[in-house]
C-alpha cells in the first residue's frame, strides 16, 4: 500500500518518537455500558476506513448498493490505487474486505452532498463535519471521531437506532463479517489506517462480537509515532484486538 500523504490532526500533544498509545474499549451493546477501558480514549482523529461501516449503511439504505455482489463497478485510471487488488472490478464484498477507497468515493459521489450531510447528522457521527468533501472528508481532518464516539455509533448500529432499512443493517454486518473466534463469538469489524502527525501512524479496529444473544462492541485506536513500522497501523490494531478479545470475552 502506498503511504497516505494527509496528516491527522489530534487534540493532544505529539507522542515521543518510538512511542505508541492505545485505547481499548469494550461495551455492552444493549446500553453502551463500558466493560473494559484501557488507555486514553478521548482523542479525536479521522475515522479513516472505519467510516465504511457508515457509508455502507447509507448506500444500502439509499439503494445504491443491492447486496454483497451488486453493483460491480470497474476500476478506471485516475482512481485511488494504493493496493494492487483495487485495480479490478469491485463488488460490495470486495470493497469492504479490501477496504477499496475508490469504491467508497463512487458511493459518496452518488449520494451527493445533501444526503451525505443528512446521514452523518442522522447517525450523530463524530463531529459531523464533512466540509472536507464528498470523496475525502473521512480521510483528512474534517470528519473526526473519538474512540468513545466510535463506541456510541456502533451501539446505535447494533441496536438498529440509526433510522435506516433492515436491509442496510443486515448487509453491512454481512460484508463486514470477520468470522468466528475459537470461543464461539462471531466478529464483525473494520480496520482503518492513516498518518499521525509528521512521523506516525493511526490505526483503528472497530466492531462487535456476538454469542448466545449477547453482543459486545469494541474499539481499538492506535497512535504510533514510529513511522518505520511496517504496514498499515489498522492491521496491527486488528491483530492486537483479536489476540486479546477471546480472553476478555471469556472473562465476562
Amino acid at each position: 500500500m502506498k503511504p497516505i500523504s494527509f496528516t491527522i490532526l489530534l487534540a493532544a500533544a505529539p507522542l515521543a518518537y518510538g512511542a505508541a498509545t492505545t485505547c481499548n474499549l469494550l461495551a455492552e451493546s444493549a446500553n453502551d455500558s463500558v466493560i473494559r477501558q484501557e488507555g486514553q480514549c478521548d482523542i479525536a482523529t479521522s475515522p479513516m476506513s472505519t467510516f465504511k461501516l457508515a457509508i455502507s449503511l447509507m448506500a444500502y439504505d439509499a439503494q445504491i448498493l443491492v447486496d454483497e455482489h451488486q453493483p460491480v463497478w470497474p476500476f478506471k485510471p485516475g482512481y485511488v490505487d494504493w493496493r494492487a487488488e483495487w485495480k479490478q472490478d469491485i463488488a460490495p464484498a470486495q470493497w469492504m474486505a479490501w477496504s477499496v477507497v475508490w469504491y467508497s468515493q463512487q458511493i459518496t459521489q452518488r449520494l451527493g452532498e445533501q444526503r451525505l450531510v443528512r446521514y452523518v447528522r442522522q447517525f450523530s457521527y463524530g463531529n459531523q463535519d464533512v466540509a472536507g468533501g464528498l470523496t475525502k472528508a473521512w480521510l483528512n481532518s474534517s470528519l473526526q471521531i473519538t474512540p468513545r464516539g466510535q463506541l456510541a455509533f456502533l451501539g446505535r448500529l447494533v441496536r438498529r437506532e440509526l433510522g435506516v432499512t433492515a436491509q442496510a443493517y443486515m448487509m453491512t454486518a454481512q460484508i463486514a463479517h470477520h468470522g468466528k473466534l475459537a470461543n464461539g463469538w462471531e466478529v464483525v469489524g473494520k480496520t482503518g489506517a492513516g498518518s499521525y502527525g509528521a512521523h506516525g501512524k493511526l490505526g483503528w479496529y472497530v466492531g462487535w462480537a456476538s454469542k448466545s444473544g449477547r453482543t459486545v462492541t469494541f474499539v481499538q485506536q492506535r497512535l504510533e509515532s514510529d513511522e518505520a513500522l511496517d504496514g498499515p497501523a489498522g492491521f496491527r490494531a486488528r491483530d492486537a484486538m483479536l489476540a486479546q478479545l477471546p480472553a476478555w470475552l471469556d472473562a465476562l
